[in-house]
């Protein structure tokens, strides 16, 4: 423990407001460190590069704030990244901006808000389609975008760390669509908390999508998986227009 606690910066090191919290993340995130092997999908990568090349997602949906907390802290979760555009809700006011950055800070967690350029809902009218639908692809090519991923990534060498948003299928969020594939790209592994604290690996969730868009054919244990590439773009296209945002005729003047 002598030696876990000298690694922690002043500031990350537990209070006795939030000692049970940090405690809890330390040691989920030595056993989550022992499994993220098997996630990552990569047989070539050791343990210590798996664990400094993954990062979580998670979508709060419905849950009671505990709970959150709980299943992050299971995980080994140390630092938030809120990517909502909006973080804000209505129906779950536990999830507000302010209040959940006070309570993570609290339970022991960095919080970090980077909706304004990760976001779904982005403010560039140029990655708009004249339908109103936001452009992903598009999108991902914004010099704030790419800069904000690269943050991301730098956050992730010496935390464990996980992308929130609101959806609790990742399937049906930006963050799976528009963030994930960006990830990648950097070497860097996505791994989803789903309801329950279920893991479902990058190459899982980008199993069911194929699945989902008819293309068995090029998921993991298929004989054309060489392919799945080009049938991965294909079906996140398909998946992007039907679950992005797309704004409305009169908001498009507010972009």
């Amino acid at each position: 423990m002598t030696f876990v606690w000298n690694l922690l910066p002043v500031k990350s090191r537990p209070t006795t407001r939030h000692y049970g919290f940090q405690f809890g993340v330390l040691a989920a995130s030595c056993i989550f460190r022992q499994n993220i092997l098997e996630l990552s999908g990569d047989p070539w990568m050791t343990s210590s590069q798996a664990a400094t090349r993954t990062v979580f997602t998670v979508g709060h949906s419905n849950l009671e704030l505990e709970e959150f907390l709980s299943t992050l802290s299971r995980h080994g979760v140390q630092a938030v990244c809120d990517v909502r555009s909006r973080p804000a809700s209505f129906r779950f006011p536990q999830f507000n901006r302010e209040p959940l950055e006070v309570n993570l800070r609290d339970a022991g967690f960095r919080y970090e808000f980077l909706g304004e350029s990760l976001g779904g809902r982005p403010s560039d009218p140029h990655v708009y389609q004249a339908n109103g639908l936001v452009d992903y692809f598009l999108r991902r090519k914004a010099r704030d975008f790419v800069a904000e991923v690269d943050r991301v990534v730098e956050l992730s060498r010496g935390q464990e760390v996980a992308l929130m948003c609101a959806e609790e299928d990742p399937l049906h969020c930006h963050r799976f669509l528009m963030i994930c594939p960006e990830l990648l790209e950097r070497g860097v592994t996505p791994v989803h908390i789903r309801r329950g604290g279920v893991l479902e690996s990058q190459r899982e969730a980008e199993d069911r999508l194929l699945a989902q868009n008819d293309m068995t054919a090029f998921t993991s244990d298929s004989l054309f998986a060489a392919e799945r590439s080009s049938a991965l773009e294909d079906a996140l296209r398909r998946q992007a227009q039907e679950h992005a945002f797309r704004a409305a005729p009169g908001e498009m003047e507010d972009f």
